[in-house]
């Protein structure tokens, strides 16, 4: 449900902005989370599992590297 109201009252962190740095983070956190899913199924001896869990930490580090840079880019600014 979208709110037409801004939030950043509460946080101190315009919406928009707030968005990008949770976006940020929670792909950043994804990465580290796959890994120990990785060594999960790795230890149960589920190569299925662990080879999907493989294929995923890519598009979230890329995630968490383009927010990474449109924050320090607007930071800058």
């Amino acid at each position: 449900m979208a709110s037409s109201s801004e939030t950043g009252t509460v946080t101190g962190t315009k919406d928009k902005d707030y968005n990008l740095i949770w976006f940020t983070e929670a792909c950043l956190s994804n990465a580290l989370r796959l890994e120990t899913y990785i060594q999960d199924a790795d230890r149960d001896g589920d190569s299925e599992l662990a080879d999907f869990f493989r294929r995923a930490p890519k598009e979230s580090r890329k995630g968490g590297e383009q927010g990474k840079q449109l924050l320090a880019s607007r930071l800058r600014g």
